[in-house]
């Protein structure tokens, strides 16, 4: 018989910046070389390496070899929703430069939650498809409704396919930056592909940020009624 989860082992993984910033840095979903991540969390690789054995070790991240390098991302969705939610609990750092402070403003503008949309964008998006009747909130999920599938399948998302996975199919996650709820979930990573795929969304190179397009502010006004900065 197993005893209760060992929760002191995975805080004191996580305790430390380096690996803090590795796992952030993760939560845009795609894979990143270990090479690229010492870059972001400001280390060498030699240290890097350690911190990522370990993560990998404890199951937060997982590992890829592909020739000379190895590729890391997040194990798994639940790790990714563990990591959204101590953001939201974390006191906010001092920002120290001005090149920090426009990258933090680009983040809470729009940027990814392991693979759906979040930030200002997230939240907006959430509460424009609750106002219209599109998504009705059920406890910790959200119910598609009939409104919402029609409105969702017009700009390409295939929504009865998302309901046949073995994944929630559409759940809050509270978002860090706003304190609000964005769409997660089957639904939520659909919806980021999809808006990606038109044109709406480009990732900004280096980090999580994301950039709406000129497109994406047409097509974000005229399906959902938003108006962005």
């Amino acid at each position: 018989m197993s005893g209760q989860p060992d929760f002191s082992s995975v805080l004191s993984l996580i305790a430390e910046p380096s690996r803090v910033a590795m796992l952030v840095e993760l939560m845009e979903g795609t894979m990143l070389p270990a090479g690229e991540l010492a870059r972001r969390a400001g280390i060498t690789a030699q240290t890097a390496s350690g911190h990522l054995s370990l993560l990998a070790q404890a199951g937060l991240v997982k590992v890829e070899a592909q020739g000379r390098h190895r590729y890391y991302r997040l194990a798994s969705e639940p790790a990714a929703n563990a990591l959204e939610a101590l953001l939201v609990l974390a006191p906010p750092t001092k920002v120290r430069s001005l090149r920090e402070s426009d990258a933090l403003r680009r983040l809470r503008k729009a940027r990814t939650c392991y693979d759906h949309v979040a930030g200002e964008l997230g939240v907006a998006l959430e509460e424009a498809l609750r106002t219209r009747g599109a998504l009705v909130l059920d406890g910790r999920n959200y119910v598609l409704t009939g409104t919402g599938e029609e409105l969702l399948s017009e700009l390409g998302v295939n929504v009865p396919a998302l309901r046949s996975t073995r994944r929630a199919f559409a759940r809050t996650c509270l978002d860090w930056s706003e304190r609000r709820y964005h769409v997660a979930g089957a639904l939520g990573a659909a919806v980021a592909t999809q808006f990606t795929e038109l044109g709406w969304l480009q990732r900004i190179p280096g980090g999580r940020a994301l950039c709406v397009t000129q497109t994406g502010r047409e097509g974000l006004e005229g399906a959902f009624g938003l108006r962005l900065d």
